[in-house]
């Protein structure tokens, strides 16, 4: 018993920490239900944000495939398939393939100058929490 009381009080602690940014966090999806196109456009919006994901939806919203993705790339980052920060990112519309398990959308980085640049987000549609699986850049 005491010892879950303990673990709980520590799971306490440990969310209390947890960045302000995970009020606006997006819901996680029951383990039964797969995300819909709705879902992965809003969870992509909020990932990248304006100019990027922080390190914290980084570590918190990424597959441990995209992870151990970045971590054998450490000048490049995988995310946003650049070495910079970008002035900008779209989100473009999401498709969904069911029987392959994953959704998808284009996301344009825009660049100093008006260069622009496009990779591929793909969300596993069972992950839960829903979470960004892989980018492929171009």
């Amino acid at each position: 018993m005491i010892k879950h009381v303990a673990a709980a009080a520590l799971a306490a602690c440990v969310l209390s920490l947890a960045p302000v940014a995970s009020a606006a966090a997006p819901a996680p999806a029951k383990a039964a239900e797969r995300h819909t196109a709705e879902e992965i456009h809003a969870f992509l919006r909020w990932f990248y944000g304006g100019t990027g994901p922080s390190p914290w939806q980084r570590e918190r919203w990424t597959s441990d495939y995209l992870k151990s993705k970045q971590a054998e790339t450490a000048d490049h980052d995988v995310l946003l398939c650049a070495q910079k920060e970008p002035l900008s990112i779209e989100v473009g519309p999401v498709t969904v393939a069911q029987s392959a398990g994953f959704g998808w959308a284009t996301v344009t980085t825009s660049w100093t100058g008006g260069a622009r640049q496009t990779l591929t987000a793909y969300v596993a549609l069972d992950s839960d929490p829903i979470e960004l699986h892989d980018v492929v850049c171009g």
